[in-house]
C-alpha cells in the first residue's frame, strides 16, 4: 500500500467544502420538516413516522453508494462522481419541498431528498479517508465538521433570517400553507448545495490508482443484483472497533433524533404557548430554526477546538466530555421557559454536535482496510440509521402512550440516550493513537 502524502491545510479544507452545501440539505430538513407537517396537518403523532425516511434511505443508500465507489474510477475520480450527481438531484428535491400541497407529499419528497443527500455525502466521508494520512485523520474530519457547523448555522437560521433581517413578511402558518420565509430558505438552500458541491469537485483531486489497483477496480464491477448480498456477508468481518463504536453511536443518534423530531412542538406549546394557524406557531418554528443554528454556529467554533485538543487528548476522551456535556445541554431544556435561556442548551449540544460528527471517523478510520473504506464508511452509516428508524417507528407512540403526547419528554428522552453515549465511549470503545488496520485489511475480502 502507497504510502499517502501529509496534505496542506487548504488541500483539506477545498476537500472538505462541499459539506458546507450538503449540510444546507440536512439543515433545512432537521430545522423545518416537523414544523412543515404541521402547517400541512400532521398530527403530533404522526411527525415521528413521517421522518422514517431519513433512516430507511441511510441503510439502503449509503452501503451501495460506498460499496459501488470503491470499484470506479473515471476521469473525475472515484467519489466525485457519486458526490456530483446526488447533489444535483438534491438540490431539485430542495426546490420541489415547500410546494408541497399535503404532508404525504412531503413526506414522499423526504424520501428522495434523504436519498440524495445521503448518495451525496457518504463518497465525501470515503474521499477523506481515501486521500489522508492517518497522522491528519483527526484535522480531516474536524474541518468536515467545521463546515457542517457554518452550513447547519446558517441554513437552520435561514427562515429567521428571512422575516427579521430581510423583512419578509410573515403570513399566517395553517394547515396547507408553508410561511414564504421557509419556502424561499429552501430555494437558497438549493442553490448554497450545488455550488459549494461543485467548489470540491472542481477543486480537489483524488489520489490515483496505480496500474495494478486499476486493474483490481476493473476486475471487480458492481452488480447492483449482488451489491446487498456482498454487504450482508462484509458485516460478518466487521472489525471490533467498528461494534464499539456501534454501540456509541446507537445511542448518540437516538438522543439526536429525540431532538430533531421534537423540538420544535415541544417549545411550540411550553415556551411559545402557540396554537395550530397562529402567527406565534410561526414565530416558535422560526425560533426553533434559530436554536438549531445555534447549536450548529457552536460546533462550527468548537471544531477549532477540536483541531487542537485532540493532538493532547485523542479523540476518545475529549469525545467522552462532549457527549456528557450534549447531555446535559437536553435535559435542561425542559427546566427552561425563556427562549432566549434555550441558547445555552444549544451551546452545550453543539459542542456534542461538533465531536459527533469528526470523533468516531476518527477513531474508526485506522481500523478500515484502505480498499474498501467506501463500503465500510457506508455500513457504519447503519449504527446511525437503524437506531432512526427504532426512533421513527415507536417513538411517537412511547410519546403517546407513556409521557401524556407531550413532546417536551423526548428531550428528556434524549439526554438519557446523551449519557449512556458518553459512559459507553468510556468503557467499551478501546481505542490507541498509534492503532492501525493491517489484521482487519488481511482477514476482510469480498
Amino acid at each position: 500500500m502507497r504510502e499517502k502524502p501529509t496534505l496542506r491545510f487548504w488541500q483539506i479544507w477545498n476537500m472538505s467544502f462541499g459539506f458546507l452545501g450538503i449540510q444546507f440539505g440536512w439543515g433545512l430538513q432537521m430545522a423545518n420538516m416537523s414544523a412543515i407537517y404541521s402547517y400541512l396537518g400532521a398530527r403530533p403523532s404522526q411527525i415521528a413516522l413521517l421522518w422514517l425516511a431519513a433512516p430507511v434511505t441511510g441503510v439502503i443508500i449509503q452501503p451501495l453508494i460506498g460499496q459501488a465507489s470503491d470499484r470506479t474510477w473515471t476521469r473525475l475520480g472515484r467519489r466525485r462522481p457519486y458526490i456530483l450527481v446526488g447533489a444535483i438531484l438534491a438540490s431539485l428535491a430542495l426546490i420541489f419541498m415547500p410546494n408541497s400541497p399535503t404532508f404525504w407529499v412531503a413526506a414522499g419528497l423526504l424520501w428522495v431528498l434523504d436519498g440524495t443527500i445521503n448518495a451525496s455525502m457518504q463518497p465525501f466521508r470515503a474521499m477523506v479517508a481515501d486521500n489522508l494520512p492517518e497522522k491528519q485523520n483527526s484535522q480531516g474530519f474536524a474541518i468536515q465538521s467545521l463546515f457542517i457547523g457554518l452550513g447547519g448555522t446558517i441554513a437552520s437560521a435561514l427562515p429567521w433570517m428571512m422575516t427579521n433581517w430581510f423583512g419578509i413578511t410573515q403570513d399566517k402558518a395553517g394547515q396547507g400553507h408553508i410561511p414564504s420565509s421557509v419556502t424561499l430558505s429552501f430555494y437558497i438552500g438549493s442553490v448554497a448545495f450545488i455550488g459549494a458541491v461543485l467548489w470540491t469537485v472542481f477543486s480537489t483531486k483524488e489520489i490515483p490508482p496505480d496500474e495494478k489497483e486499476l486493474a483490481a477496480i476493473r476486475s471487480r464491477k458492481f452488480d447492483w443484483t449482488l451489491g446487498l448480498g456482498e454487504i450482508v456477508r462484509l458485516i460478518g468481518h466487521l472489525p471490533k472497533r467498528m461494534w464499539e463504536l456501534g454501540l456509541v453511536q446507537f445511542f448518540t443518534w437516538i438522543g439526536m433524533f429525540c431532538l430533531w423530531v421534537y423540538f420544535s412542538p415541544a417549545i411550540a406549546g411550553n415556551v411559545f404557548h402557540a396554537r395550530e394557524g397562529t402567527l406565534e406557531m410561526e414565530a416558535s418554528g422560526a425560533w426553533a430554526g434559530f436554536c438549531f443554528a445555534m447549536y450548529n454556529a457552536v460546533c462550527f467554533l468548537f471544531s477549532f477546538v477540536l483541531l487542537r485538543v485532540t493532538k493532547a487528548t485523542g479523540p476518545k476522551l475529549i469525545h467522552t466530555l462532549c457527549l456528557a456535556i450534549g447531555a446535559i445541554g437536553l435535559l435542561s431544556i425542559p427546566m427552561i421557559t425563556g427562549k432566549y435561556g434555550l441558547l445555552i442548551s444549544m451551546t452545550c449540544i453543539g459542542i456534542a454536535w461538533s465531536s459527533i460528527l469528526s470523533m468516531p471517523y476518527a477513531m474508526l478510520t485506522p481500523a478500515l482496510p484502505p480498499d474498501k473504506f467506501g463500503v465500510m464508511m457506508g455500513i457504519f452509516n447503519l449504527f446511525i440509521v437503524i437506531p432512526q428508524v427504532i426512533a421513527s417507528s415507536l417513538l411517537g407512540y412511547v410519546i403517546e402512550l407513556f409521557f401524556a403526547s407531550k413532546p417536551m419528554n423526548a428531550m428528556i428522552i434524549g439526554g438519557v440516550c446523551f449519557a449512556i453515549a458518553s459512559l459507553t465511549t468510556l468503557v467499551f470503545v478501546k481505542y490507541r493513537q498509534s492503532s492501525n488496520g493491517e489484521a482487519v485489511i488481511k482477514s476482510v475480502t469480498y
